[in-house]
């Protein structure tokens, strides 16, 4: 968790600790995956979740369910390969020194179990992520754009600012601004 990647220390430090949240489940991507993914089943199987924050990346991807996302799997939790766009964007923002130093997999929430939750919230922002952004609520609902399938979630709230969504056509605009 001492990682500057790591995603529990930038949400402790960036959420948990200014908001009080008390009731979470982090995954400590330092112990064995098997394990990790065993114990996140267990706890939403004993507590469904309520709200997932959800990211989505430069390539589409939904929390790292990277293209071609696995619509399909009933699993909570799994093991997903990063592809290289997704492995390129942590360089980019500073995470990683390059390439190499990325891992090639990481453990990520199913898309199946993302659209369980009750609310979801994206933060979608910076011009990087514009055509993904474009791609996922004006192309087709599709694996090969992940993201895209938030659309057919109830209560799935994306901000995004002007430069993220830059590319998308007024009528879009409109159409997220009215639902949101």
């Amino acid at each position: 968790m001492s990682h500057p990647a790591s995603f529990c220390k930038y949400l402790q430090e960036r959420l948990i600790d200014k908001t009080g949240i008390t009731m979470l489940h982090l995954l400590n991507g330092s112990d064995e995956p098997a394990e990790i993914i065993r114990r996140a089943n267990e706890a939403i199987k004993a507590a469904p979740i309520d709200l997932t924050f959800a990211g989505i990346g430069e390539n589409g991807h939904l929390a790292f369910n990277d293209p071609p996302a696995d619509f399909e799997t009933n699993d909570p939790y799994l093991i997903v390969n990063l592809d290289e766009a997704c492995r390129r964007q942590q360089v980019g923002e500073g995470w990683f020194t390059d390439l190499s130093t990325v891992p090639s997999q990481a453990i990520s929430m199913s898309v199946r179990q993302i659209l369980k939750s009750r609310a979801i919230i994206s933060v979608v922002p910076d011009a990087r992520k514009a055509q993904a952004v474009k791609a996922c609520f004006e192309g087709p609902i599709s694996p090969m754009a992940p993201a895209s399938i938030l659309r057919t979630h109830a209560d799935a709230t994306i901000y995004l600012d002007g430069q993220s969504a830059a590319l998308l056509s007024p009528a879009t605009l409109s159409a997220l601004a009215a639902s949101g």
